[in-house]
């Protein structure tokens, strides 16, 4: 899959006409500028287009029709450089589905306290002119954020940046494809849920495919194709007694499957070892390569954390780290230093390694078919969120726990899968028992680059229910913010 092709986001200034003509190009100037260093500024990774200065309901209207009409849109930041009556602004923002960011800032960063006159104070008045406009979007009910600081303040950068990202996540949902071979692991219940509700909620759409039409599909691949493909595993893997055999079977069904996504314009996909028809073997390499290659993937039918690893791999674009489809599988319980050992039966992104994966071969007891290729390594040591996208029937719930990844304290040798190890916060006895108690799933995204801040404006884009699992979590307030969160969601 190739880099996404990033949407742009709009900078809209508001002020009236009531300061003259010269004020209005003023402020247009100091629009012009605040764009271009929004634009070029390094930690906002989505273009920002000047959109004009907006003085009335009916160009404030317009524009906020032409931005949910113009699929380059992730968003719009907005300013108040005067003071730009805010019942102006009621009918475009009532109407208005893209993200807001509200950026609270002035032009001039400090004040030029001996030249100070009223002409001065009439141009420069978003300390109250932001606080009419925040006024009305309170009122409505829009949600937004708000960045408060002189625009070319590298914090202020940063979180606008920030913002960007989950914009970027957003947009991509709207239009995201899901494909499902086969169905639910039988009797399983975290990875069912509503996908008609998914679709009116975040966007993405769930299809459903036959592994027959998947088994066709890489049946139809080209021997001279699999002969490229096994060199390349070479080039790039340290192959680990491999039968060719083994591995070609694996490089026609990456090919094939990569060819299948590619046809449909699907960007994350799922599958189940419980369904695998005429296919050899249980994807394992071939998952693994797709998802370093920005497709989302979740295991055992589980379209939500499919969805949700490719909305993540499009919010950590260009960031170092890494992300990938995870779970957590056991635990070390030891006193002093209790951790996670998160891994899958073979199915972890290879963005994370810390060195070169190993490609190997081993026994899968489940799923009657032979044994599957996979890549091996362990996960690089850092910051981490473990982030995972649950179903509650009224609502769906973004659980996200704060980690850090480190080194395993042992070498592991027998285990035939890649891996990672991490200490949750704030603790694992805390952060598992909020997990639980949250209803979280098995299945996660591990995701090096992102931050809670990013993920909490993705929940306020669309709409769902953020929980964080942090270093100030306490068991018994988190499960009043719990109750609290229900009583809110009841009533809307």
């Amino acid at each position: 899959m190739t880099r996404p092709t990033p949407p742009e986001l709009w900078f809209v200034a508001g002020t009236q006409h009531l300061y003259g003509r010269e004020p209005l190009r003023t402020v247009d100037t100091h629009a012009r500028e605040i764009a271009a260093a929004l634009d070029g500024a390094a930690a906002i990774p989505l273009p920002v287009r000047h959109r004009g200065v907006v003085t009335t309901a009916d160009e404030i209207t317009t524009l906020c029709r032409a931005a949910d009409g113009d699929e380059r849109c992730a968003g719009l930041v907005v300013w108040a450089h005067t003071f730009s009556p805010a019942k102006m602004w009621i009918a475009g923002l009532a109407s208005l589905r893209r993200p807001l960011l509200h950026l609270h800032t002035q032009f001039n960063r400090e004040l030029p306290w001996s030249e100070i006159d009223m002409d001065f104070m009439n141009l420069n008045q978003s300390a109250h002119g932001d606080r009419e406009l925040a006024h009305v979007m309170t009122r409505l009910g829009i949600p937004r954020k708000t960045v408060v600081g002189h625009w070319s303040d590298p914090a202020v950068l940063a979180r606008v940046g920030r913002w960007a990202r989950a914009a970027w996540g957003r947009h991509e949902a709207q239009s995201l494809s899901v494909v499902r071979f086969g169905d639910n692991m039988r009797s399983v219940a975290v990875t069912e849920g509503d996908k008609v509700e998914a679709q009116l909620r975040l966007g993405f759409s769930v299809d459903g495919y036959g592994v027959g039409d998947l088994a066709r599909a890489v049946h139809e691949i080209a021997d001279a194709d699999v002969d490229g493909l096994v060199a390349a595993y070479h080039e790039q893997y340290e192959v680990v007694d491999v039968p060719d055999g083994a591995l070609r079977d694996a490089a026609r069904i990456e090919l094939g499957l990569r060819g299948f996504l590619a046809a449909g314009g699907f960007g994350a996909f799922t599958d189940t070892f419980e369904d695998l028809a005429d296919l050899p073997q249980l994807p394992g390499i071939a998952v693994q390569r797709l998802m370093a290659d920005g497709y989302g993937f979740g295991a055992e039918g589980d379209w939500k954390t499919a969805a949700l690893t490719r909305i993540v791999k499009v919010m950590c674009d260009g960031l170092p780290g890494g992300s990938s489809f995870m779970e957590d599988y056991t635990y070390d319980f030891s006193a002093n230093d209790p951790k996670v050992l998160g891994a899958h039966m073979l199915e972890v992104c290879p963005s994370i390694a810390a060195d070169t994966p190993r490609c190997e071969i081993h026994p899968l007891s489940i799923g009657g078919k032979a044994d599957p290729v996979r890549l091996v390594f362990d996960a690089h040591s850092g910051a981490a969120v473990v982030a995972a996208l649950l179903d509650l029937g009224d609502r769906f719930r973004l659980l996200v726990n704060e980690v850090e990844v480190v080194d395993a304290p042992e070498p592991l040798p027998k285990l035939p899968v890649a891996r990672a190890v991490w200490r949750p916060k704030p603790d694992l006895p805390r952060a598992a028992e909020a997990w639980l108690t949250a209803g979280g799933p098995h299945h996660t995204v591990l995701a090096y680059p992102l931050d809670v801040e990013t993920l909490a404006d993705f929940a306020e884009m669309t709409s769902i229910e953020l929980v964080v699992i942090d270093a100030d979590t306490e068991p018994y307030r988190f499960a009043k913010e719990l109750r609290w969160n229900q009583a809110y969601y009841s009533r809307r």
